[in-house]
């Protein structure tokens, strides 16, 4: 525990760790929550949201539902604005503590995930080595100088979450990546952007813009000089 505050650190909220992006996870068994138990979870006992708009929603966000993974951490809160899709259809977040602690969330669809890294200790170009790799629970643990993760496999993703050692502890993340779990229906209603606000996000299409060639405005000469 630090004794004084840090200052917060100016930087992107979804920039993410090498060590994130290398890292895989071993498969995990999950069970499906009780209704009652979602309810106690997501703290509200108002209907849930209409499905088809949750759905719709995630799809303007370019993910879908089941890969809108969150977690609770005492301290940490959820930056909206750090909500959104990584690769093709995963999903990604950050939670920030005021003193500018982050914890990363990934969720990626990994064809064949594997974090064993004793079967392939060298790094890779241009990554740190590894100064811990074990199994801790269901999930991997691997450390670099300058970042950790615990991650796992679950039902064809890997959900990983990360951090700097100095904004992060090991037991802090451990929590984290234990509590991490699929959005129930509230949780959704929370994270994903409004409907208008992803629309807002998309990039514009310009119209004085030629559909041939590189794209850039035709700045000739004309006759009169």
């Amino acid at each position: 525990m630090t004794p004084h505050p840090r200052p917060p650190r100016h930087r992107p909220v979804l920039a993410t760790l090498a060590l994130a992006l290398s890292l895989a996870a071993a498969t995990g068994c999950g069970t499906e929550v009780a209704p009652d138990a979602e309810a106690a979870r997501s703290g509200s006992a108002d209907p849930a949201p209409d499905r088809a708009e949750l759905e719709a929603r995630a799809l303007a966000a370019q993910t879908v539902t089941e890969h809108v993974w969150v977690t609770e951490v005492p301290g940490y809160t959820l930056a909206r604005q750090s909500v959104g899709v990584i690769g093709d259809d995963g999903f990604g977040s950050v939670y920030t503590t005021p003193d500018g602690g982050q914890i990363q969330l990934r969720v990626e669809r990994r064809a064949h995930a594997g974090a064993d890294c004793t079967k392939d200790p060298a790094p890779a170009g241009g990554q740190e080595p590894l100064k811990t790799c074990e199994r801790d629970g269901e999930q991997w643990y691997r450390a670099t100088e300058s970042g950790h993760a615990y991650a796992r496999e679950q039902g064809g993703l890997v959900v990983t979450l990360s951090g700097a050692p100095e904004e992060v502890d090991r037991a802090t993340l451990r929590s984290a990546a234990r509590a991490a779990h699929r959005a129930d229906d509230h949780e959704l209603d929370r994270v994903l952007p409004p409907a208008d606000e992803t629309a807002r996000r998309q990039p514009v299409e310009r119209g004085d813009l030629p559909p041939v060639g590189d794209g850039a405005p035709n700045n000739d000469v004309g006759a009169s000089g």
